[in-house]
């Protein structure tokens, strides 16, 4: 939180700010169970006299936590404490994800094929028939069609199918975050260069009969495979995502 832009007259040589420290016992309070998913907080004057803080620092806190998902402001209800799901406290990832350039965009690809390859692993060894047929039915949609973006759209659909099939709700949003933010770049590549749809079909179908046979360490290896050919890609065309 130390990167969070507060009052200069709250700001102390070598201490937190004052806001930071309100943010710090919010989510203490979380923590302890004093606050909990969905529970409405006190008010902004009865939550700053408790924490003996002032009313501006606590407003500050709210709005940051509001921003990373933690509370959520409703109109004319007050200031709750979210569900606390993945999707929410990650969703501040997933924004800074979608906007970077360059070598940390090649970055995030090189974080996504450590993690998406354990998850499609994870997801051979407990994948049911419907979520099968869900992969499987995107896998048909994009070989059925050659439009660039409808086909990229399913692309991220299978990826998010056979994530969501692992089981991890935290893992697939992170995933999640770093799949659909690559979106600019695997298009850019379709429309440089045409022919390479051919093969992202090939190693989509690769990772779906791993999949359906139930072998993680295939469907690890298809997976793995399949984001480093977007990585190298990326690697090679770096000039263009500066």
């Amino acid at each position: 939180m130390d990167g969070l832009a507060t009052p200069a007259a709250e700001v102390a040589p070598g201490r937190r700010t004052v806001t930071q420290r309100a943010i710090e016992q919010i989510k203490q309070m979380i923590a302890a169970g004093e606050l909990r998913p969905g529970q409405r907080l006190p008010t902004e004057r009865d939550l700053a006299a408790q924490l003996g803080l002032s009313r501006s620092s606590m407003r500050e806190a709210i709005r940051a936590l509001t921003v990373l998902g933690v509370l959520q402001a409703r109109h004319g209800s007050g200031i709750y404490v979210t569900e606390l799901g993945a999707g929410d406290l990650l969703e501040t990832f997933g924004l800074m994800a979608e906007v970077v350039r360059g070598e940390q965009l090649l970055e995030l690809l090189q974080v996504r094929r450590l993690l998406e390859p354990t998850a499609t692993a994870m997801a051979a060894a407990r994948i049911t028939e419907p979520e099968l047929a869900e992969v499987e039915r995107h896998l048909l949609a994009m070989e059925d069609t050659d439009d660039p973006e409808e086909l990229l759209t399913e692309d991220l659909a299978f990826h998010r199918a056979v994530v969501a099939a692992a089981g991890n709700p935290t893992l697939a949003a992170i995933v999640e975050g770093l799949s659909s933010r690559t979106f600019r770049a695997r298009l850019g590549r379709g429309r440089q260069e045409p022919g390479v749809f051919a093969q992202v079909r090939k190693d989509h179908a690769r990772i779906h009969r791993a999949l359906a046979a139930r072998d993680p360490e295939a469907a690890r290896a298809a997976a793995a495979v399949h984001i480093a050919e977007v990585e190298d890609w990326l690697r090679a065309h770096m000039d263009d995502w500066r």
